[in-house]
C-alpha cells in the first residue's frame, strides 16, 4: 500500500468507518479489487475498480446520476467536491435517494499532480482509446474500461430511467465567465431547458453548444448512453489546499440535493439570465512550430479586433475573422493534431429547447 498525494494511505477495510474513497483510491492508483459493502442505511456500495464507486440505495427515485473528476489530474477543486460528497454519503451524514456512480478518472495523474500522464483522457472516449498504433498506456486502457463502467452503471437501472453525466473539471487558465459548461453535440436533438436551469442553480451561466461529435467524456455520455451529459468547468486550475472551496458552494449544495432528490424549485428559463456561444472555428496544431500569438494568462472568452493575429503555425497564420469571436481553451503543448484553440461566438436558442 502507498501513500498518495494528500498523504495518507487507505485500506479496503476503513471505508465504511472514514468514508474517504479518495484515500483509497490514491492508495491503490492504478487497480483496486473490487468489493461491495453496506452502509448504516442499507445502501449498497460497490468499488469497481480505483476510482470508481457505484451507490444504490434501498429505495431510489428514477434517475441515474454519473459524477466525475480528476479526468485531468490535477484539477483539485472538482476532486475535493467530490470526496467530500462521498465521504457524507458513505458515513451517512448524506442520505442518498438515487442510484449514483462516482468516478475519479486518473489517480496516478492525481498522485503525480499532472493533468495526464501520457494521453489527455479527456480525448479518447467513444472509441479513440483504441485508434493509435502501439501498446496502449495507462489514460487508454482507463477510458475503455470508463466507458464499461458507466454503460454497466446506466444498464443496470434499466430502461426509462432519466440518466445525467457531470463531468466536473477546472481551466488551465482564467475566464470571462468563471463557470461554463460544455453541451455536447446532440445530432439535432433540442437543447434541454430543465438541464440549463439546475446548472444556472449551480452558478454556471454560460453555455458552449458543440457543434460536431467529439472524444470528451461528456460526449460518450450523451451520444452512446443517452444521458444529459456536460462538461462543467468550474473555476482555474489550483494545487490542491489552495482552493477556495467557497465558490463552488452552489454547485457542491445542488448535486447535494441531486443525489438526495431534495431539488428545490428551479428558477424559469429566462435566456437573457444565459450566455451561449457555438464553435466557429476549431484550430487544430499541425507543426511543432505553433505558438499562440497573445499572453499565456489571456482568459478563456477574451475578445480581439477584426484581424488579429492569434496564433501561427509554420507558414499558416490565425486571424480574427468574425466581430465578436472569442477564444477558448488556447494550448499550444498539445500533441501534433490536437486541439490547440477553438474560436467561438455568441448565438441564441430560442426555439431550439425541450423541457
Amino acid at each position: 500500500m502507498t501513500t498518495n498525494i494528500l498523504g495518507r494511505a487507505l485500506s479496503p477495510a476503513d471505508l465504511a468507518a472514514s468514508g474517504d474513497f479518495l484515500a483509497l483510491t490514491l492508495s491503490h492508483p492504478e487497480h483496486l479489487t473490487p468489493f461491495s459493502c453496506v452502509l448504516t442505511d442499507g445502501t449498497v456500495a460497490e468499488i469497481w475498480d480505483t476510482g470508481v464507486i457505484c451507490l444504490t440505495p434501498v429505495q431510489h427515485g428514477k434517475t441515474d446520476v454519473v459524477i466525475s473528476s480528476g479526468v485531468h489530474g490535477n484539477e483539485t477543486a472538482p476532486i475535493e467536491l467530490c470526496a467530500a460528497l462521498c465521504i457524507d454519503v458513505l458515513t451517512g451524514k448524506l442520505q442518498l435517494k438515487q442510484r449514483t456512480l462516482f468516478l475519479f478518472g486518473n489517480p496516478p495523474a492525481i498522485n503525480a499532480g499532472k493533468r495526464e500522464l501520457v494521453d489527455n483522457l479527456n480525448r479518447l472516449f467513444s472509441g479513440h482509446h483504441s485508434k493509435a498504433d502501439g501498446e496502449p498506456g495507462w489514460e487508454r486502457q482507463r477510458a475503455a474500461k470508463l466507458e464499461q463502467y458507466v454503460l454497466r452503471f446506466y444498464q443496470a437501472g434499466g430502461e426509462g430511467r432519466e440518466r445525467l453525466l457531470y463531468d466536473l473539471h477546472t481551466a488551465i487558465r482564467g475566464s470571462q465567465f468563471e463557470k461554463f459548461a460544455v453541451y455536447p453535440f446532440l445530432h439535432g436533438k433540442p437543447w434541454n431547458k430543465t438541464q440549463l436551469r439546475f446548472l444556472h442553480a449551480c452558478g454556471v451561466e454560460t453555455f458552449l453548444l458543440m457543434q460536431t461529435p467529439a472524444s470528451t467524456f461528456s460526449y460518450f455520455g450523451a451520444q452512446s448512453c443517452g444521458a444529459h451529459a456536460f462538461t462543467l468547468e468550474l473555476g482555474k486550475v489550483r494545487p490542491f489546499g489552495e482552493n477556495d472551496m467557497s465558490r463552488f458552494a452552489a454547485c457542491d449544495l445542488m448535486l447535494r440535493a441531486l443525489v438526495t432528490d431534495r431539488l428545490p424549485e428551479l428558477a424559469e428559463f429566462d435566456e437573457s439570465k444565459f450566455n451561449f456561444f457555438v464553435v466557429s472555428r476549431a484550430v487544430n496544431k499541425q507543426t511543432e512550430q505553433f505558438e499562440l500569438c497573445f499572453a499565456r494568462n489571456i482568459e478563456n472568452f477574451s475578445q480581439f479586433p477584426l484581424g488579429t493575429v492569434l496564433a501561427r503555425d509554420g507558414a499558416i497564420e490565425y486571424r480574427v475573422d468574425e466581430p465578436g469571436e472569442a477564444i477558448i481553451f488556447p494550448n499550444a503543448d498539445v500533441a501534433i493534431g490536437q486541439r490547440a484553440m477553438l474560436l467561438v461566438k455568441p448565438v441564441s436558442i430560442a426555439g431550439q429547447l425541450c423541457d
